[in-house]
């Protein structure tokens, strides 16, 4: 059952991390997972077999939800944007009350108020540059090169809670070449046995994914040796990147012409996802 309940998580991490404006490390903190994850990626060498089990499951559960939902998550945004943002608005929300407990009896005072305001306003500002333009991907050396570092870049903020790794790729204009067309494509070339589609998407997505190995790692040693040292000023930045995040999503959302059946609909989606991550969250577990 604590497998299962593992990877139901980690398919929540994927999900979020492919969705613009939602952030896979959101849904981390939300869920009261996230010391535990940065403990076993920064840790992974030193205690191998440890952080190895600990990640299992949820690497099991992103890998699943960004390679088998992608598509049902595409149609779902697609036909119904808005009920699914507010599923994704829900399972913030219902995280934050163990975000709050974490600055319980910590030292924050008037560095963590500016820092929650900074970070905070960092999110809508990313909201607004948000661009439409699409980069044209042809493999070549440099391509490979640019490929990692946006892996890296992308990885990073998919730990940082509140950075949509996937906004930050929407912004440079490689959201829907390498997300919703590299990942679906290399799937669906691999089904239909279309070889020279799926090795084109691989040499899109290897070095990508190498980058964002890289990405992880550095970034959780940045965070973890913050936390070791101002936890409390830290969280306060985490807590207004999180609470942004909601408010990202609905500008990012046509809220115009809103029937009574949609606008139900979105509540109940909302409701969904906030019971299901105050389901998910509780005290968080060591490694």
């Amino acid at each position: 059952m604590k497998f299962l309940l593992e990877v139901i998580r980690g398919m929540v991490i994927g999900l979020a991390n492919i969705i613009p404006g939602v952030s896979g490390g959101t849904m981390m903190v939300s869920m009261g997972i996230y010391d535990t994850l940065i403990h076993c990626i920064t840790h992974l060498f030193r205690e191998f077999k440890k952080s190895v089990l600990a990640l299992l499951p949820y690497a099991v559960g992103m890998v699943a939800a960004i390679g088998l939902l992608s598509f049902a998550l595409k149609w779902a945004f697609e036909v119904y944007p808005l009920p699914t943002n507010t599923l994704f608005i829900g399972l913030i929300l219902g995280g934050l009350p163990a975000i709050a407990g974490k600055l319980k009896g910590k030292p924050k005072g008037v560095v963590g108020a500016a820092l929650f305001v900074a970070f905070f306003a960092l999110i809508l500002l990313l909201q607004v540059l948000q661009s439409e333009n699409v980069a044209a991907i042809r493999l070549s050396f440099g391509e490979v090169v640019k490929l990692f570092f946006l892996g890296a870049l992308a990885s990073a903020t998919m730990v940082i809670p509140g950075v949509s790794g996937s906004m930050i790729l929407k912004l440079l204009g490689y959201y829907e070449p390498i997300v919703t067309e590299a990942i679906p494509g290399l799937l669906s070339a691999f089904a239909g046995g279309e070889w020279s589609a799926v090795w084109l998407n691989v040499g899109i997505l290897f070095p990508f994914g190498v980058g964002i190995l890289v990405g992880i790692f550095a970034i959780a040693k940045i965070i973890e040796w913050l936390l070791a040292r101002w936890e409390g000023p830290t969280y306060c930045a985490i807590l207004g990147l999180v609470t942004a995040s909601p408010v990202a999503i609905l500008m990012s959302t046509g809220l115009a012409d809103v029937s009574w059946s949609l606008a139900l609909m979105s509540l109940a989606t909302f409701v969904v996802g906030f019971l299901v991550a105050w389901r998910l969250s509780g005290k968080e577990e060591t490694v």
